[in-house]
């Protein structure tokens, strides 16, 4: 009988804080435990769920409380491994200390006895029925609000846009607006790097919708190989020249590449 993956090594795997080979093996295990995905995929749908149960003054404190316990066993002889935390962006303090304290579970936190000595290392594949996804976080005066495809939006409305690459390696997020448009959100350049990262990632930069009228649609295009950022921005400026077609169709590209997308609805 197959060990049962324990919680903790879980959130590091849906947070990509794994080494590349640990974090493949660690998969490729998950995949072959009864129920694993379905374990995995849970865990992913309740980040966005916990931004926006969790008051700001809840989130500070138990941020402010995981970080005393780190630090007091950074004081014991034993060396710590260091955490990984996302820089904080555009939308301030309340999103960043949200994405923080899902990402503040550690290796630090847990026992010597409740890790294991090493992953068996298996075949580098990427994960059957887990997907990339594209996350987006509006501002509000408390913790930003989830959007969830169509989401209806409005001139002014500031966003955050965050990635989950799901074992991908290479990706680009765009998006088009009601008035044919094309928006290059990542890389910020035609000339950027396409490397995506593990776990839930923030773009460097908040987005302000303007005054383009009817949608704005956001695309997530990912990879297994590098690609050609102009040839994807060229077959965006095909989709939104018709309206109407890229409200709904998906951006028309090469079977090697795939995509999701997220909707949002524009409102007086």
């Amino acid at each position: 009988m197959s060990q049962r993956t324990p919680d903790w090594l879980l959130e590091r795997i849906a947070l990509g804080e794994l080494p590349p080979e640990e974090l493949a093996a660690a998969r490729a295990r998950l995949a072959a435990e009864p129920g694993g995905l379905e374990r995995l995929a849970q865990l992913e749908s309740d980040d966005g769920a916990t931004l926006q149960k969790l008051p700001p003054s809840q989130v500070v404190a138990e941020v402010a409380r995981r970080r005393r316990v780190v630090e007091a066993s950074r004081s014991m002889p034993a060396a710590s491994p260091s955490r990984r935390w996302l820089p904080a962006v555009a939308l301030g303090a309340p999103l960043a200390l949200g994405l923080a304290l899902m990402m503040v579970f550690s290796r630090d936190e847990l026992p010597e006895e409740a890790r294991p000595q090493q992953v068996a290392l298996l075949e580098t594949t990427r994960t059957k029925g887990l997907e990339p996804k594209l996350l987006i976080h509006r501002q509000t005066q408390g913790v930003p609000e989830l959007l969830v495809d169509p989401a209806r939006a409005r001139q002014g409305d500031v966003l955050q846009l965050s990635y989950v690459a799901a074992g991908q390696r290479y990706g680009a997020v765009l998006s088009v607006d009601g008035r044919g448009s094309v928006t290059l959100h990542f890389p910020e350049s035609l000339t950027g790097s396409l490397e995506l990262k593990g776990g839930t990632v923030a773009l460097p930069s908040a987005y302000e919708l303007d005054d383009a009228p009817a949608f704005e649609r956001f695309f997530f295009v990912t990879s297994d190989a590098p690609f050609d950022v102009n040839a994807l921005m060229e077959s965006a400026r095909q989709l939104a020249h018709d309206p109407s077609r890229a409200r709904r169709e998906p951006l028309p590209l090469p079977e090697s590449l795939s995509q999701t997308s997220l909707s949002l609805e524009k409102v007086p």
